[in-house]
């Protein structure tokens, strides 16, 4: 610590500084200078990472140059040696180095996704870029098939397991010490009941390079954009996993967070960009782990500096973690109405209030199929899809709220069919708008080019003449949409 804090002083870099402060983890030192900040790693070893010499500091320097330049190249600049005495430090100097520090471009914290979070200022358009970058990185990362132990059910389990490893000998606290029982015995009946599907996703190239911590903390608006940064460097484990892991850290973020309607907004994003719905089977998993890593790390702070909020914040994220193990009994809803009678724009926002799957017939009729999307056999396999995608989800506990036309019986009976099976609540949304007012919205929604609908107005008036109207055993299934307020509150009673 003695050197850290002669880097508290200004004579020991070469260039200009302003106010120098400094940000600790649990395993790093951050050093900010005004127009650099300069990141230390501790010389500490814990069972997923080792920094206890200064050839393996180093390397993991090396290391987290090369892999946060795939995210944020503007950001990481260089590695620095630090050179001279723990007395008197030079930054970038000459002769015996005692330290390296990874040098990055300093932006003000107030651009981080965690600070904007805190003070109400993340925005939709925020959510829907982190999203997109992120579904377009994860196409594009590196993936793993080999015979690997990355991404097999066993070591899975292993990080798992390894967050009560770091826990149970802090813990003091026997309702506490309880909870973390409960939760180790769920993860082990969790990773039993989905070792097939595990095995599968490594085959299918779903286990990649990614980002491996990625929440509101290590993000930032920089040059206008959604910036992730800090990406694990130190245990190649924790970054080679399943894409659907990576995707849980932020939902479970944001969850914590109180924004679960941004948790929701942006698992949704992601999912019809990527079309990894099977994934979902293990997302529970996945949340679940996420917490238990933040619980660990308010674990690890609290043993350090004993402070009480550490313990506090430890215990929030462990009762987080119960209640994804935990889910409500999820229930399935569709909509009824003509292409342009608001389903989608409603569909969403249903999904991020209530915490639902949004599954999209336009965006998977587009995912089948490149021409003649509207034929009579592609629209009775899109159906089909969107059930099987539904079943799917259901069995992983998600509500799912199926945004299509439904026009005809046979289509809504499918899923009133599925519903009975899942045996789950079943409700049918019920769109209705002058022809007019239709027509209007379609070529409103044409010329705009930005929505991924591709029905006509010709697509529309063959709706109109072919529509089978809903039966009086569908009525009782059926909730007439208002409005987006009315609508929202009566569908919170009712479910």
């Amino acid at each position: 610590m003695t050197l850290i804090q002669s880097l508290l002083k200004p004579d020991a870099y070469s260039h200009s500084v302003g106010a120098i402060e400094l940000i600790e983890t649990h395993i790093s030192w951050v050093i900010l200078t005004g127009q650099y900040a300069y990141k230390i790693k501790k010389p500490v070893c814990f069972d997923f990472l080792d920094f206890s010499t200064l050839e393996k500091r180093h390397f993991y320097c090396e290391e987290e140059l090369r892999l946060n330049r795939r995210f944020a190249p503007q950001l990481y600049i260089q590695i620095v040696p630090i050179t001279g005495t723990i007395a008197s430090p030079q930054l970038n100097g000459s002769g015996e180095v005692i330290e390296y520090a990874v040098q990055m471009r300093q932006f003000p914290a107030n651009q981080l996704l965690s600070e904007l979070a805190n003070h109400g200022r993340l925005k939709p358009e925020m959510i829907d870029q982190l999203a997109d970058l992120t579904a377009d990185f994860h196409s594009r990362a590196n993936n793993d098939i080999s015979s690997s132990c990355y991404g097999t059910a066993t070591e899975i389990h292993h990080w798992f397991l390894s967050n009560f490893t770091n826990i149970y000998p802090l813990v003091e606290d026997g309702k506490f010490q309880q909870q973390l029982i409960r939760l180790e015995k769920w993860g082990e009946q969790a990773v039993q009941t989905h070792k097939i599907l595990i095995q599968q996703r490594k085959q299918q190239g779903f286990i990649r390079e990614c980002h491996g911590d990625l929440h509101l903390g290590n993000m930032a608006i920089f040059d206008n954009q959604v910036t992730p940064f800090d990406g694990i460097e130190f245990n190649p484990a924790l970054r080679w996993i399943d894409t659907i892991d990576e995707i849980a850290f932020v939902v479970m973020d944001l969850e914590q967070r109180n924004l679960k309607p941004f948790a929701y907004r942006f698992l949704n994003r992601y999912l019809s960009q990527s079309g990894d719905y099977q994934g979902l089977s293990l997302l529970r998993y996945y949340l679940a782990y996420r917490a238990l890593v933040r619980t660990k790390v308010a674990m690890l702070r609290w043993q350090q500096h004993k402070k009480l909020q550490d313990l506090s914040e430890a215990k929030n994220y462990a009762t987080l973690a119960e209640n994804f193990s935990t889910p409500k009994s999820p229930f399935l809803l569709i909509t009824h109405g003509y292409s342009g009678s608001g389903k989608s724009t409603f569909s969403a926002k249903l999904a991020e209030n209530f915490g639902m799957i949004h599954l999209r017939s336009d965006v998977e009729r587009q995912r089948l199929f490149s021409t003649n999307c509207y034929s009579a056999e592609h629209t009775q396999q899109t159906y089909q899809t969107l059930a099987d995608l539904a079943t799917i989800l259901l069995n992983a506990g998600f509500s799912v709220v199926v945004d299509a036309t439904f026009l005809k019986f046979e289509q809504r009976a499918l899923f009133q069919t599925l519903a009975a099976t899942q045996q789950v609540r079943f409700v049918i949304l019920d769109f209705q708008a002058p022809e007019e007012e239709l027509t209007r919205r379609i070529q409103q929604r044409q010329q705009s080019g930005n929505d991924v609908s591709e029905a006509t107005l010709d697509v529309l008036q063959e709706q109109i003449k072919t529509a089978q109207p809903l039966t009086i055993n569908e009525q009782n299934h059926v909730m007439p949409f208002k409005n987006m307020t009315d609508t929202l509150e009566k569908l919170f009673h009712h479910l």
